[in-house]
């Protein structure tokens, strides 16, 4: 099994730009072996333009925790014209998907995940919330000041903290 693994780990690595590794490594996606569909994603994102529309689409296809790994790529490749796509998965479902589509969105820059991201604040999902804090940070909107300001006064110590940070980067 782990050899397996590790053959298939080096596979990848090895796979050129090609339409035809885009299909091998979203198959590989689903594999069983966290490292292999990770160094799947990272390969996708490696691959950039060649791999972006298929992600996408398969963004709005798949279900579960694949979902987390064609953010993940899609994050790395860092096209704006995924921002609708990552505002749209922060309704899913999967909160690893929400919380990656959150991180994304500020590192992205794009001031229209403002708003779907001061609603994250009020997610269930920690993690979630605390993403969402530092890509409010990271956009630097001054819309995202007094909903951090009311989400800090329910958050944990560390909560707070990001809070704090982030509305410095805000007011900086």
């Amino acid at each position: 099994m782990v050899n397996e693994k590790h053959d298939k780990i080096n596979m990848i690595k090895s796979l050129p730009a090609t339409p035809e590794s885009v299909n091998i490594l979203i198959n590989l996606l689903e594999d069983e072996s966290h490292p292999v569909r990770f160094a799947a994603a990272e390969k996708l994102a490696e691959f950039g333009e060649i791999s972006i529309d298929r992600l996408i689409k398969l963004l709005d296809e798949k279900r579960g925790p694949i979902r987390r790994y064609i953010v993940y790529a899609l994050k790395k490749i860092g096209d704006p014209k995924v921002t609708d796509h990552f505002i749209k998965a922060l309704e899913d479902k999967d909160w690893g998907v929400r919380k990656f589509a959150a991180r994304a969105l500020g590192e992205l820059g794009d001031k229209k995940a403002v708003e779907p991201l001061i609603k994250a604040l009020e997610d269930e999902d920690w993690g979630v919330k605390l993403a969402a804090v530092r890509s409010l940070g990271d956009l630097k909107d001054k819309r995202g000041i007094e909903p951090m300001k009311k989400a800090r006064r329910k958050g944990d110590k560390e909560f707070k903290k990001a809070v704090n940070q982030a509305l410095r980067k805000i007011q900086s």
